[in-house]
Formats: structure tokens, C-alpha cells, sequence
């Protein structure tokens, strides 16, 4: 068995999650979270928010950490158990561009139970879920895109 890590992101704008549609070559394909590979040097921060910028194109500022899921996977080579640490996230637009290279054919923003539904996976549902109520914590107490915050 082999050890990967990645970091990812819950961007939230208005009260929409961003999300991007993966279609590798038919086999692959399904609505996900924007995340990706830990580079060498790199703190977990640093990759959630390049790898959001990377995959989506969006602007995005972390609010907090929200948790992490782990799964597994198999290469024609190896078992890879997957650690996947995520963070809450602002994003000053809806503006977004999948990333054509990593096989992202769509992305947008959508509310709460659109996007929970569309999520392929259960355990992004689970951070998701997590995450958005944290926001809606730091909505109801006016924190939310509040500078001081950070």
C-alpha cells in the first residue's frame, strides 16, 4: 500500500459551493470538490489554495479547516490510501474555468442541496455538509467575509 495526500476546498460565494464536473475519457465522471496533490515543500494551506485556483480558476481565500476524509484506490501498480484535508473557502465571484488538462468539462456555483446532490462521492457530501454549516455558523454571527476574522 502507498500514502498520498491532498488538499482541497469547500468555496463558498454568496451562499453557493463551487463545484467542477471530472469526465476522464468516459469512465471517470462526476461532479467533485476542486483538490489535488501536496508538492514537495508545500503546507497543506498552500496546496488546497493553488489547487483551487489551478482547477477552477477561481480566487479564493481560506476560512478555516473543516476536516479530513481518507479513501482508497487502485493503480495497475498499487493500493493508494488517500488522505484529503479540506478548508473552507471564500471566493470573491462566481467567476470559474475548468481546467481542460485535468479533465474538467464544467464548473459553477450551486446551492446547498443542488450541490450535495450532484457530489459523486460520499465522503466530499460529508465534508460538504461540514463545512456549510460552519459557514452558516459564521453567517449567523456575522462573520462571514468579515476581514477581522482571518
Amino acid at each position: 500500500m502507498v500514502e498520498a495526500t491532498s488538499c482541497g476546498g469547500v468555496v463558498i460565494f454568496r451562499g453557493k459551493i463551487l463545484l467542477l464536473y471530472k469526465n476522464y475519457k468516459n469512465k471517470y465522471e462526476g461532479w467533485v470538490l476542486p483538490k489535488g496533490t501536496v508538492e514537495e515543500g508545500e503546507e497543506y494551506k498552500e496546496t488546497a489554495l493553488r489547487e483551487v485556483k489551478e482547477e477552477t480558476g477561481a480566487d479564493a481565500s481560506i476560512i478555516k479547516y473543516v476536516g479530513k476524509s481518507q479513501y482508497t484506490f487502485n493503480t495497475p501498480q498499487n493500493t493508494v490510501l488517500k488522505d484529503v484535508h479540506w478548508y473552507l473557502m471564500m471566493s470573491d465571484s462566481y467567476y470559474s474555468k475548468p481546467q481542460r488538462e485535468e479533465y474538467f468539462t464544467d464548473s459553477g456555483y450551486y446551492k446547498f442541496h443542488e450541490a450535495y446532490h450532484m457530489l459523486k462521492f460520499a465522503n466530499e457530501k460529508q465534508i460538504l455538509e461540514k463545512a456549510y454549516n460552519e459557514y452558516l455558523d459564521l453567517k449567523r454571527s456575522n462573520l462571514w467575509g468579515n476581514k477581522k476574522y482571518f
